[in-house]
């Protein structure tokens, strides 16, 4: 079963950065398999997908994030360097896997992965 284990979030103030990990263990096939993504979430919304990973590191940022959020990855970590925080950015953070064959396209909905950490809270004052 795959498991994946995000790290502390934080309460930052507007400008600042934070950096976000997700720890993954338990694949069932190669790591290299799986799409990565970001998701947030914030009371009474869906979840917001806002990056994805494939298995050559290439990326794909939604708008609201894209040139202030950076995401790499090795072998066991999913990381997310979020930089230039605004408040609009408060939220719950997941980091998610689905089993694709490694690559990630067209699959941004949070129905499309299969498997989620269990979230951390990233705030940003104003």
């Amino acid at each position: 079963q795959v498991q994946l284990v995000e790290s502390r979030g934080g309460s930052v103030q507007t400008g600042g950065s934070l950096r976000l990990s997700c720890a993954a263990a338990g694949f069932r096939v190669s790591r290299s398999r799986y799409c990565m993504a970001w998701f947030r979430q914030v009371p009474g919304k869906e979840r917001e997908w806002i990056l994805s990973i494939d298995k050559y590191g290439s990326t794909n940022y939604a708008d609201s994030v894209k040139g202030r959020f950076t995401a790499s990855q090795d072998y066991a970590n999913l990381f997310l360097q979020m930089n230039t925080l605004k408040p609009e950015d408060t939220a719950m953070y997941y980091c998610a896997a689905a089993e694709t064959g490694g690559g990630c396209d067209y699959i941004r909905r949070a129905g499309d992965f299969q498997f989620w950490g269990q979230g951390t809270q990233v705030s940003v004052s104003s």
